[in-house]
């Protein structure tokens, strides 16, 4: 792995670290410099290269060996006992009982349990349950509390006992140590890579955090199940406490469930819905693992990410965590964010199904045996885990609270008792951990191809100039501060070789028999995945080319193509706050960034700046002529990047067009959000196989879905979440932002508020079979999505109740109307939606 770099070294192989990598392949750490690849076969010191390739022993090959191996392990013998560990004492008998027993017995805990035995007597008392009348009134009902608060607590046990982690037995963890090091060193051959300075540092912090009785709460992105077996693996070999590892129940499933929960995993539901005993119950239990100094992991984008970058954070976790400081009940913890990066992840052509609308389907027993024996076959690569440097919660706060302090507001900052302060925190820290992942992420190999591949025009890439664009990018990726594995001084095109290896035919093929080997990507969308891994780096470079583009899709000269600064400000504002959901920006404000992005692609001969001869603003952009001579090679990259997210985007906003109610239709018909999900999808493939849409891609619904959740925070549309969890969420257009209809035809007119705004997103859109034809788009695209919304409501008002208020329902059951108090809680979501953005004052659409 390569650390940061000075950005005027184009030569990776001339690339000096700073520290080097540990490699760790069962029993073995080996010392290796950063980004070291094996030489091939055949390159001297073949023969000691491949004895460090060397997984551990097998029966069929090595009998004793492998014996030899085992009895290590059950014996414990030296870092194999993990008796001498950093951090607080786990896996020993009585660990589950003692937890459990401080769960049960939180303040907390049976502080809620009292009240909600309090309220359901209320509720008996308001029904008759309870005569107040009655001369032994208040003896019967402390007999009920009593009963309540016994009933509530059995449950309470009960819950925790699903919950809680069981690190019983250090006998089970070697074992089981072994056993899955040895499943996943057939799959992932090369090792797990870790940075020994980061190594040493997380040491040196977790000996400090046991000194204080302070908790080390592992922050990781999310892209494999593997990550669940990486992390353990890593504190298991360095001696680090093992973390209890935040696991939805949905993994709790025969056999495996019961391995992964004496292994360190805590189960919890995906959704708490209004469950105040449970939600009380999880935050017990961190409570408990905080202020005895237990390390804690959790994935800070809740699920895996499908996509390849970074998920918003998911705050459900993290408001547990911030709660336990803020209220005192745990005075500090440690943070570390952490990057886990894979040559290929196992579960991508999943992941495609799942994006393209096919439904999860529920992990079970019998496709984990199916699916892990195929798994032991393949040839992954290896996993590379970065750590970043850790920090102090405490710290962190008590640093945004003086911040916040010297800002004008009226606000009080320091009420950390406020629900905007603690919001405001809370969502400050989930986009520094994000921001700290993706500062020590590694880009792999395998990421570098996928992103070359896709950032060129043409069916595909000779073998020599592959070669030219993979270094062109490691040299781009080192120069904006990213960190590239496997380079060393093997040549680059060794390391592509393996690279293809490792992705396979099914996603990269070969055309043998031309004057050069021609590379091609054959799907294109789960290669999307690996292409994705790199993008953030360059965010703010493809903003600029994707607004720039507005002009230099016009075609004509150069002088046609250039933009005032003001008009790329104002489309790079744009644009960026149209998908601050997707990416993590510079925290340095938009004008200072605009402004160094600008510079740095003038350095690089991308575009020239015109300035102002008595200021020296910048006054005007273009393409330089030097780009213009290399075939927009450079350009055309950033622009690549962003577009499948600008069409994405495209399509969510022309989808919704079809919310709009028919002609004469007085009230409003809530329309399922999955339902209004699907039928975008269904319209993405329609305009994709028409040649409207340029990506595939652009039909994932993960982007869709965030797509929709912008939509939302911006008013654009409105949805509503039952208290009933059997309910779905439903959605509509907000009025003011509905086309008009004809008043005869009842056709949708392509103009007005919702209108403008397609067409805004649209001007940075790629070229393609509608290029500078806008009235195609106004009446065949919009006759499309009308036509698919039209199918919604129909489907919505078929099932409904004659009607009724509040009792019209759907096919499935979902209501169509909102009740009396869905419309109260929405009349007041929007109001304080409003508040909200009016304090944020941030860029709105």
């Amino acid at each position: 792995m390569a650390d940061e770099q000075d950005g005027r070294d184009n030569n990776p192989a001339q690339v000096e670290d700073s520290a080097p990598d540990l490699r760790i392949l069962g029993d073995r750490i080996t010392f290796q410099p950063s980004g070291f690849v094996a030489p091939s076969k055949g390159t001297v010191g073949d023969e000691k290269e491949e004895a460090l390739m060397k997984n551990m022993a097998r029966f069929r090959s090595e009998p004793l060996q492998f014996l030899r191996e085992v009895s290590l392990y059950v014996s414990g013998t030296g870092w194999r006992a993990y008796d001498d560990v950093i951090g607080q004492p786990v896996f020993y008998p009585g660990y589950t009982e003692h937890i459990k027993s401080q769960v049960m017995s939180a303040t907390l805990l049976q502080a809620k349990i009292a009240q909600l035995a309090e309220s359901r007597l209320s509720v008996e008392e308001k029904q008759g349950l309870l005569n107040k009348n009655d001369r032994n009134f208040e003896t019967k009902r402390n007999q009920r509390r009593s009963v309540l608060v016994q009933s509530l607590q059995e449950v309470a046990e009960q819950l925790t006992d699903n919950m809680v982690c069981k690190m019983e037995s250090k006998t089970f963890i070697r074992g089981a140590y072994y056993m899955v090091t040895q499943m996943l060193l057939r799959a992932y051959h090369q090792g797990i890579h870790v940075s020994s300075e980061e190594v040493l540092r997380l040491r040196n912090v977790a000996r400090e955090a046991e000194k204080k009785g302070q908790s080390i709460i592992f922050l990781p992105c999310h892209r494999s199940h593997v990550d669940y077996v990486a992390s353990q693996l890593l504190c298991y070999r360095l001696g680090l406490a093992m973390p209890v590892v935040v696991a939805g129940d949905n993994l709790n499933f025969p056999l495996v469930g019961n391995f992964l929960q004496h292994a360190g995993a805590m189960y919890i539901r995906r959704s708490f819905g209004d469950d105040q005993l449970y939600t009380t119950l999880v935050q017990a239990y961190i409570d408990v693992l905080l202020q005895g100094g237990y390390n804690f992991e959790c994935f800070i984008e809740g699920g895996r990410s499908r996509t390849g970058k970074l998920l918003p954070p998911k705050f459900g976790i993290l408001r547990f965590i911030l709660d336990s400081i803020l209220s005192g009940r745990v005075q500090d913890a440690v943070i570390c964010p952490v990057s886990y990066q894979y040559d290929k992840v196992v579960e991508t052509e999943g992941y495609v199904t799942e994006l393209l609308g096919v439904p999860k389907k529920k992990e079970n027993l019998a496709d984990f045996l199916s699916g892990g024996s195929s798994v032991l076959s393949l040839r992954l690569g290896r996993v590379d885990v970065r750590f970043h440097e850790p920090w102090s919660l405490r710290g962190f706060i008590d640093e945004q609270v003086a911040r916040l302090s010297k800002v004008p507001s009226s606000i009080n900052w320091k009420d950390t008792k406020n629900s905007i302060v603690r919001q405001k925190l809370l969502r400050t820290l989930g986009y520094k951990v994000l921001a700290d992942i993706n500062h020590v992420s590694v880009v792999m190999p395998t990421a570098l191809i996928g992103t070359v591949l896709l950032t060129l025009r043409g069916r595909g890439v000779g073998r020599a100039e592959l070669i030219r664009r993979v270094e062109w990018l490691t040299a781009r990726v080192r120069a904006k501060g990213g960190r590239v594995a496997h380079f060393g001084n093997t040549p680059v095109s060794d390391v592509i070789e393996r690279g293809l290896e490792v992705l396979g035919k099914d996603l990269v093929g070969v055309v043998e028999g031309l004057a050069e080997p021609t590379y091609y990507a054959v799907d294109r969308f789960q290669l999307s995945f690996y292409r994705n891994m790199t993008i953030h780096l360059f965010i703010s470079e493809a903003l600029v080319a994707a607004a720039l583009y507005t002009r230099v899709k016009r075609g004509g000269g150069p002088a046609i193509q250039d933009i005032p600064y003001q008009d790329l400000y104002d489309q790079v504002l744009f644009l960026s706050s149209l998908f601050r959901g997707e990416f993590i920006y510079s925290g340095e404000g938009l004008a200072v960034n605009l402004e160094k992005t600008l510079m740095g692609l003038e350095a690089d001969n991308v575009v020239f700046l015109e300035r102002d001869e008595l200021t020296g603003a910048i006054t005007k952009v273009g393409l330089s002529d030097a780009e213009r001579a290399a075939g927009r090679e450079n350009y055309d990259f950033y622009c690549f990047l962003i577009w499948p997210f600008i069409e994405a985007t495209w399509l969510a906003s022309v989808s919704i067009m079809g919310l709009t109610p028919p002609l004469g239709q007085k009230d409003d018909i809530w329309i399922q959000f999955s339902k209004a999900q699907e039928s975008a999808q269904l319209l993405g493939k329609t305009l994709y196989h028409q040649g409207d849409l340029s990506y595939f891609e652009a039909v994932n619904k993960e982007t869709l879905k965030n797509s929709y959740q912008r939509f939302e925070e911006e008013g654009i549309i409105q949805v509503v979440k039952s208290k009933d969890p059997k309910v779905p969420p439903r959605m509509r257009l907000a009025p003011e932002w509905r086309p008009a209809r004809d008043d005869i035809s009842g056709v949708l007119i392509a103009s007005g508020r919702l209108w403008d705004f397609t067409e805004k997103i649209a001007s940075s859109r790629r070229e393609g079979k509608n290029r500078r034809d806008g009235a195609t788009v106004s009446t065949r695209v919009v006759r499309l999505t009308d036509d698919l919304g039209q199918k919604l409501f129909e489907e919505a008002i078929a099932g409904t109740d004659g009607g009724k208020k509040g009792k019209g329902k759907g096919k499935g059951g979902t209501p169509t109307s909102l009740s009396r108090e869905e419309e109260k809680t929405l009349t007041a979501d929007l109001k304080e939606s409003k508040r909200r953005r009016t304090l944020e004052n941030r860029a709105h659409l």
